[in-house]
């Protein structure tokens, strides 16, 4: 079961006061221009849907033991096509120079059943509370740890507040600024990045999972988070992408935001130098996160959505949500909430990644018995995952289970549309210059609709998905 990842009261009150400030944007607002989509090795626009995948609970001889083949097949067989693997810097390196072989299969393994099954992993070296030093928390090894004697306490009942705490501050500040770290760390990455370079289910590499730093005195939060951002985030990521394009020069690299700007702030990130960075931040809520329903008259998504784009725009990088989703989901107004935001993300990032794929309670996609937990399943629905062309609009109505993308095709090129297990199947019929390979999807079954340019005249392309119109 995930750890709940509730915020301090301090950090609510924060995010409301800022937000109070943001001017809501309309929430049919077109924010897609000058935000570049990701794309495959085709040239085609990439659409990518999927779920977290972690195990914070084992570490040593059963890390990743949580993370199972029935994983990755069931959410394949939902239609998913994307996973935020998250790893551990304390698994792979516990002893300094020393990098654990059988993490690095374990690693492999997971990556071999995505290959598997379809779908695209991005690794993600994951931290919460910097690392083990901290209470038993995961990432940055204890032997990575400096916290100039500096006081800390566990908040069993509020593990975010561990953030704010002197000794966990310093930790980051030593992370950033200490030349031996710096050299570990950038270490690290070549290892994990040589090692699986060349294995097929990988799309690139999240350097690191949610960054903090120290605060200074008299600076609040979001103050404090623009600095970090600009002044030792940016060089790390800097650092780190070149550490990487030693060993891999193929693959995407992942850059996040503090926490503080991923909730409704613009980040103070500068360029990475990089041709294949791609913004990931993540989208939550505080009010949810303490449990609490979502409020469609708040303005906190509009008010999101105006400040995520910023970065993006302008450095004309593309964006995925790394996290997202909600502690409680079966509260009244949580199916209005998975609908604005699958809605919103949609209308400037390339795809996302729930938080997380397991079976449980709380944050799991699924419960025990393997069905979907309230409202998730409002995750599993019809969408392009590569467009071969240009896409100009998608729009899908779940309570008639029918979904349109229209788009301007390249000539001769292939897209592909997913559709998710329903009892009554669907039938995919399309208008313009293309034609399908397989236009119905039998009852119960998850289905791949491939749809072909023809080149026969110009003009756009227009696909319809509706449920309950299959041959049976």
């Amino acid at each position: 079961m995930p750890k709940r990842r509730s915020r301090t009261a301090a950090f609510l009150a924060a995010i409301t006061c800022v937000l109070t400030f943001l001017t809501p944007q309309a929430a049919g607002a077109d924010t897609g221009p000058g935000i570049p989509r990701l794309t495959d090795e085709h040239g085609r626009a990439l659409t990518l849907r999927g779920w977290n995948l972690a195990d914070k609970e084992h570490r040593g001889e059963r890390a990743l033991e949580d993370i199972t083949e029935r994983s990755l097949r069931d959410m394949a067989g939902q239609g998913f096509n994307f996973a935020r693997l998250a790893v551990f810097w304390d698994d792979l390196e516990p002893r300094r120079g020393e990098y654990s072989e059988t993490y690095l299969r374990k690693i492999e393994r997971v990556l071999d059943w995505a290959a598997e099954y379809r779908v695209r992993i991005l690794i993600d070296a994951h931290q919460d509370v910097y690392g083990p030093a901290f209470g038993g928390h995961r990432g940055i090894p204890a032997w990575a740890t400096r916290t100039d004697g500096l006081p800390y306490r566990q908040h069993p009942d509020d593990w975010f507040a561990e953030y704010f705490e002197p000794a966990v501050q310093a930790a980051f500040e030593h992370l950033y600024e200490d030349a031996d770290l710096r050299l570990a760390q950038a270490r690290m990455w070549r290892v994990l990045a040589g090692r699986f370079a060349g294995h097929p289910a990988v799309l690139g590499y999240d350097l690191i999972n949610e960054p903090m730093g120290r605060l200074r005195p008299g600076e609040d939060l979001f103050t404090a988070a623009r600095r970090i951002e600009a002044t030792q985030v940016t060089p790390m990521y800097r650092r780190l992408a070149r550490a990487i394009r030693d060993v891999d020069r193929k693959h995407r690299i992942f850059i996040e935001p503090t926490p503080a700007a991923g909730e409704g702030k613009p980040t103070g990130l500068g360029r990475v130098a990089d041709p294949k960075i791609v913004y990931a931040p993540h989208f939550y809520n505080a009010a949810m996160e303490l449990g609490r329903d979502y409020d469609p008259a708040s303005g906190w998504l509009e008010a999101y959505e105006a400040a995520v784009v910023h970065y993006p725009r302008e450095q004309r990088v593309p964006v995925l949500v790394g996290e997202w989703g909600p502690l409680d989901s079966s509260l009244p107004n949580m199916g209005r909430f998975y609908e604005d935001a699958i809605a919103s993300i949609g209308r400037y990032a390339s795809g996302w990644a729930s938080w997380q794929w397991c079976y449980g309670g709380t944050y799991c996609a699924m419960g025990e018995q393997g069905r979907f937990r309230p409202n998730k399943e409002r995750t599993a629905r019809p969408y392009a995952p590569a467009v071969a062309g240009t896409p100009r609009a998608e729009a899908y109505d779940p309570g008639a289970r029918s979904y349109r993308l229209t788009y301007l095709p390249s000539p001769g090129g292939t897209s592909e549309l997913s559709l998710p297990p329903d009892p009554r199947g669907w039938r995919v019929t399309v208008t313009g210059p293309a034609r399908t390979s397989g236009g119905t999807v039998r009852p119960g079954r998850r289905g791949t609709v491939f749809v072909h340019a023809t080149g026969r005249a110009a003009g756009p392309v227009t696909v319809m998905a509706t449920a309950g119109h299959a041959v049976k």
